[in-house]
């Protein structure tokens, strides 16, 4: 683990979202969002949105058609519009127009599932928590630490890593995912943990 800690280090010694937003509401709708999209395409979009409506009231005022209208562009926007705007009800009418800041009540949202709730914990909150997305579960399992689906990824990844680096260590996963580790041409040839990699390439 030595090795994966010093090479996640070396290569993002500070980590951080790449998603913009101005307040914890924003970044619900952000990630949500960005699900099967780039971050960077998701920020393109949610530039203009944000300009027009920034607030669960906002949203939840809303049709689904005029949120599409804005939102097309990346995919699923049907099921995106409508549980962003049911997400945004429930957080007016549940909440008091606040993001919950736990696992059980985030996961209650629309649209919002572990991974999501776990980005918003971290992220928003500063609340110890790993978030499992397709780059994680990709690098977790080439360098065998990872699991046979995403909660016993997640567990195990707990296990591995200290607690209060938990953040840290998911968007440093994330990014090395992105940008290095790539579920097709991966840059193997460069990268300090090619001999305790699982992957084929």
């Amino acid at each position: 683990m030595q090795k994966i800690e010093e090479t996640l280090d070396k290569f993002f010694p500070s980590p951080s979202c790449e998603l913009k937003f101005n307040s914890n509401f924003e970044l619900l709708v952000a990630v949500v969002l960005s699900a099967q999209c780039t971050d960077k395409r998701v920020n393109e979009v949610t530039e203009k949105l944000f300009k027009k409506w920034n607030t669960p009231e906002d949203f939840a005022n809303l049709s689904p058609q005029q949120l599409e209208k804005e939102i097309y562009s990346l995919g699923f926007y049907h099921n995106k519009a409508k549980n962003i705007i049911n997400a945004s009800r429930d957080i007016v009418e549940r909440f008091d127009g606040n993001v919950p800041d736990n696992l059980e009540e985030l996961c209650t949202l629309a649209g919002v599932g572990r991974k999501t709730a776990s980005v918003i914990m971290s992220v928003a909150f500063g609340k110890p928590a790993f978030a499992v997305d397709t780059h994680v579960f990709r690098v977790a399992n080439r360098l065998g630490i990872g699991g046979k689906d995403v909660l016993e990824c997640e567990t195990n990844l707990k296990k591995k890593f200290k607690e209060e680096e938990w953040a840290k260590r998911h968007l440093q996963m994330v990014l090395f995912g992105r940008h290095h580790c790539k579920a097709r041409n991966p840059n193997c040839e460069n990268c300090p943990l090619k001999n305790r990699c699982n992957s084929k390439n």
